[in-house]
């Protein structure tokens, strides 16, 4: 039976972030993002040895972070100038270890939202088909332009994906096709270049949208939430435990669980619609409909919750008698559509991120718009205004994004007050 190994490349400086520390050595929830990504491999029994590649001078600090978690498998190894020096880096540490036939997965240290689940399914394929990686269907038309900035071609949507980590393969092939790639000078995107680039065919299997490499502070943000809600899921699930409760049969489950994000683009000439409120401002959001941005990340938190898709999915962005839609009235159908669907709602929390303008004051309308909407007790919405101290795509005021999380419960009992 072929062992199983991993190289965790760690090593990038992380520009984008624009923080004073490298990323895998912020926190999340509490935790380090390194200790996060390295937590799920730790908790697998198949996995053998880790190389964590870290910047030579970052060793001592690593340690240091880590000195809580049991490292007694984990290598600890100085990375190169690039990603694929580091990855060629901890196959060489490996080297004494593996066997051609061996597993190794490569999984980026800033991605630490990475299931057991995706995780087993790629080592897997690996172990079937000699190359895996996994990925998520593209939801965005892509178009190819030229050197003018011109389309040139639209690429067909249902045959592309968006790769992420973790990529696995057999020891030698991989190790072939990162020697291969030194020797003629080949410089891949990812892993799985490498390999398509010596002939071998790479075997797709389905990853995660939650899956996201943490690039920007808006990355944060969101990962913040995935893993407070997850969180929340494990706490229903002990708590149902205790009771003898089957929470693993949907008939059961007598609670769940979503999320939602949206994000619009500032521009000139627009209003600027809040949770059903228009706010005074100099720049408005652009959408097909009113583009309010709280209200849509309330309405996909909401039919996530009772696995309902998305509003994407109810009030597509392709029909126009959704085009200048009062979000608000789709709102409305969203909680009808879920009541139908047999739940009331417990609470909601939404957070509204953007620099300018202040938010403070319109809250307690929002509330009440979205309380109205879905015919529940504004004490069960909570409404949050936040900004990303000048950085990113919102500090820079180029757009608006909000987050919400909704608790439903199965059964008909409304919370009117």
């Amino acid at each position: 039976m072929a062992n199983v190994y991993v190289i965790i490349p760690a090593a990038g400086a992380g520009n984008r972030m624009k923080a004073k520390t490298k990323k895998q050595y912020l926190k999340l929830c509490g935790s380090y993002v390194i200790c996060h990504t390295l937590s799920v491999f730790l908790e697998n029994d198949l996995i053998g040895n880790i190389a964590l590649v870290v910047p030579e001078e970052d060793i001592d600090i690593c340690r240091q972070v880590l000195e809580d978690m049991d490292c007694s498998n984990v290598l600890f190894v100085s990375g190169g100038v690039t990603r694929q020096e580091s990855v060629y880096k901890g196959l060489v540490a490996l080297e004494s270890l593996a066997d051609e036939e061996d597993i190794v997965v490569v999984h980026d240290g800033a991605r630490p939202l990475l299931t057991q689940e995706v995780l087993i399914k790629t080592i897997d394929a690996a172990k079937a088909y000699g190359s895996a990686i996994c990925a998520v269907k593209v939801k965005d038309t892509v178009k190819l332009i030229d050197e003018r900035n011109i389309v040139a071609k639209t690429l067909p949507r249902d045959k592309l994906v968006a790769v992420q980590t973790p990529q696995a393969f057999k020891y030698g092939i991989l190790k072939r096709a990162y020697k291969h790639a030194m020797r003629v000078g080949f410089l891949g995107t990812d892993d799985a270049s490498l390999v398509e680039n010596i002939g071998y065919d790479v075997h797709v299997v389905e990853g995660d949208y939650e899956n996201i490499k943490l690039t920007t502070p808006e990355d944060m943000i969101l990962a913040e939430e995935i893993l407070k809600r997850r969180e929340k899921i494990k706490a229903c699930k002990a708590l149902s435990e205790d009771r003898e409760i089957n929470l693993q049969s949907e008939k059961n489950c007598n609670f769940r669980i979503g999320i939602g994000y949206d994000v619009h683009r500032l521009v000139e000439n627009s209003l600027l619609i809040l949770g059903g409120v228009e706010i005074p401002h100099r720049l408005g959001l652009e959408g097909h409909s009113d583009a309010d941005v709280l209200v849509h990340a309330v309405m996909d938190a909401l039919l996530g919750a009772a696995g309902l898709g998305d509003i994407g999915m109810h009030f597509p962005d392709t029909d126009d008698k959704y085009k200048g839609a009062y979000s608000i009235d789709l709102l409305k159908k969203v909680g009808e559509i879920v009541f139908d669907s047999g739940y009331s709602v417990i609470n909601i929390d939404a957070v509204i991120i953007a620099q300018k303008p202040r938010i403070a004051p319109y809250i307690p309308q929002m509330r009440s718009n979205i309380s109205r909407a879905l015919k529940i007790s504004e004490n069960v919405v909570n409404i949050k205004a936040t900004t990303t101290e000048k950085l990113g795509f919102v500090g820079r005021e180029e757009g608006i994004a909000a987050k919400s999380a909704a608790m439903l419960m199965k059964g008909r009992n409304k919370l009117d007050s």
